[in-house]
């Protein structure tokens, strides 16, 4: 939760209105929590300072943007990815797709497919240079993501990285 606050407040002083809207939020951590209870919530831990760096959680196709025309059983849903900001530029955000595009193919998926919010250009660009293709944007009324975009999960950015060797790890949440 630590790292959700951190995101809100760094959002807020970018001027984005990315999760701003308590109502909305609260809903959002919910499913998050559901998610951490599921075990479908990992941490990125940093060895070397004991510390918690960043946080990803997978789900099912969220049904408000995709259809059976995207062949959801064909993706593997990527939710929350979050990095703290004193680890933010060590490329940790990038070594985390990579690691879920080897599970997802593992599964035997083609997609890792992600949503996010529509007004966060930056944040686009930063999935689009790491290889995600822009699908659509979907907008419903209720919804303030829906910028849908997926990268093949053949795709691997840092090979070499993805051994076990250096101070990070990921493990589920508890």
């Amino acid at each position: 939760m630590e790292l959700r606050t951190e995101a809100e407040d760094w959002l807020r002083s970018q001027g984005s209105d990315q999760w701003s809207d308590r109502e909305a939020g609260a809903r959002a951590i919910a499913k998050w929590r559901e998610a951490i209870d599921d075990g479908r919530t990992w941490l990125i831990r940093d060895h070397a300072t004991d510390r918690t760096v960043g946080t990803v959680s997978r789900g099912p196709a969220d049904r408000d943007f995709w259809s059976d025309d995207d062949a959801p059983e064909t993706g593997f849903y990527l939710y929350k990815l979050m990095v703290s900001r004193a680890s933010a530029g060590n490329q940790i955000g990038s070594l985390v797709l990579d690691w879920a595009c080897r599970v997802a193919a593992l599964e035997g998926r083609q997609w890792l497919r992600i949503d996010c919010w529509r007004t966060a250009q930056g944040l686009q660009s930063y999935y689009e240079r790491l290889g995600f293709e822009h699908l659509r944007t979907e907008a419903p009324a209720h919804r303030k993501s829906g910028w849908l975009a997926q990268r093949s999960t053949s795709l691997i950015l840092n090979e070499a990285s993805l051994h076990p060797v250096g101070d990070f790890a990921v493990r589920h949440a508890a």
